[in-house]
């Protein structure tokens, strides 16, 4: 009896002691850069020119009783160009599987650093993600225009473009000049965006205490890291609308005065002659009336 005790005692503990088995499949999988346990490579770095193809390894490892099957992607600006030897991995019970991958740098890559992840999603959704830093070499450009400048009233319009091969963030100062001097002067400030290579952005620029009657130049210009700058100008007039039209109506009206004049006196010139013609119509029909007579 007391070795049958101390048998179910120890059945008891056990199954109280034991983790359920739904719990422990899949429970505790890693995904990390082949090597890099404990100590090893936090994340997955690869350098490389354009037209070029970088490969490495990731490890995904399994400590369940349990298969464990992963789907592979890749996310972020490197995303794209990443490719698995099987986007699909099913990892047995307490194994580690390295999984092979390529980075292709397309040919018109921007120089320059960027970011990437590889995203490992297991069968219940639960999700696990290894940085991936990427360095693709080449000479860089910083080239940076101003276009298609515009004043409207009390608004510039403007467009910037990136014509390099780099990020840039632009710095834009304003300035207007009008017939009897400066009317505006605001110096360069950092705008708030990041022209990415190639990229074009439309922009205004208020200015709410522009001229009522002035002819003026605005000018802009723009800067960047790397040397990127170039400047545009535009010219508008600024004429009051009221002054204008009442000028119209009363230039109008003067000509209608001046025509009317001189209708009037074409008219009054007309009766005259015509007097005269009746006048002298009877002495014209007389003689032929006094040779009658004889």
């Amino acid at each position: 009896m007391p070795y049958v005790r101390r048998l179910l005692v120890a059945l008891v503990l056990a199954l109280l002691l034991a983790p359920p088995a739904a719990a422990d499949e899949g429970s505790g999988w890693t995904v990390r850069p082949e090597g890099g346990g404990s100590g090893g490579r936090p994340y997955v770095y690869l350098e490389g020119t354009p037209a070029t193809v970088l490969q490495d390894r990731i490890s995904v490892t399994n400590p369940a009783r349990a298969p464990l099957t992963v789907r592979l992607r890749g996310d972020g600006r490197a995303g794209p160009w990443l490719r698995f030897a099987a986007e699909t991995v099913t990892v047995p019970a307490r194994t580690r599987a390295d999984v092979p991958f390529a980075l292709a740098v397309p040919v018109n890559a921007t120089p320059g650093g960027l970011a990437g992840e590889i995203v490992a999603v297991a069968g219940g959704g639960e999700e696990k993600r290894v940085p991936v830093r990427v360095r693709v070499g080449g000479p860089t450009l910083a080239a940076l225009t101003v276009e298609d400048v515009e004043v409207a009233g009390r608004t510039v319009r403007y467009a910037l473009v990136n014509r390099g091969n780099v990020p840039l963030r632009p710095r834009l100062a304003v300035r207007a000049d009008g017939v009897f001097g400066a009317l505006l002067d605001r110096p360069a400030r950092p705008l708030d965006l990041e022209l990415a290579p190639g990229r074009r952005v439309e922009l205004t620029e208020p200015w709410a205490d522009a001229p009522e009657l002035d002819s003026v130049t605005v000018r802009l210009r723009v800067a960047a890291e790397g040397g990127a700058r170039d400047e545009a100008a535009a010219s508008a007039a600024y004429v009051p609308v009221a002054p204008v039209v009442g000028g119209g109506l009363l230039v109008l009206g003067v000509l209608a005065v001046l025509g009317t004049g001189a209708y009037r006196r074409r008219s009054r010139g007309r009766p005259r002659e015509a007097e005269v013609d009746d006048e002298l119509q009877p002495a014209k029909e007389a003689r032929p009336l006094a040779k009658a007579g004889a």
